[in-house]
């Protein structure tokens, strides 16, 4: 099956714990329509280049899944009508790399970055 990466924006006013719920509820939808949900990630509370339906901050999530095609349009629809999810991002990858994203990388793990220049 394809793999693919999402990333999704919900409303600041929502608790760390409904934000959470989030991941689990659009991975229900992602496995009840023969996808899995591969691993996921809770960035936390960002604040945002410019304001999305009057919102200067919202909470990002990261989803790695392996999913067929009906069931990633099938769990995008349902962010879109979402009244929580302000933005959707969805990705196709050829493999998911191990350990964690580079958003959630302590950052001496990430190295220096004039050093990657040279």
């Amino acid at each position: 099956m394809p793999l693919y990466e999402h990333v999704f924006i919900s409303r600041q006013d929502l608790s760390n714990a409904q934000a959470e719920s989030l991941i689990e509820h659009f991975g229900t939808v992602l496995s009840d329509n023969g996808g899995s949900l591969v691993d996921s990630e809770y960035w936390g509370v960002k604040t945002m280049a410019y304001k999305i339906n009057k919102n200067r901050k919202g909470h990002y999530a990261f989803l790695k899944t392996d999913a067929p095609a009906p069931a990633i349009q099938e769990m995008e629809r349902l962010m879109r009508l979402h009244d929580d999810v302000m933005r959707i991002l969805t990705i196709k990858v050829d493999d998911h790399p191990e350990g964690p994203s580079v958003q959630m990388q302590k950052r001496d793990d990430r190295g220096d970055r004039r050093e990657r220049r040279n």
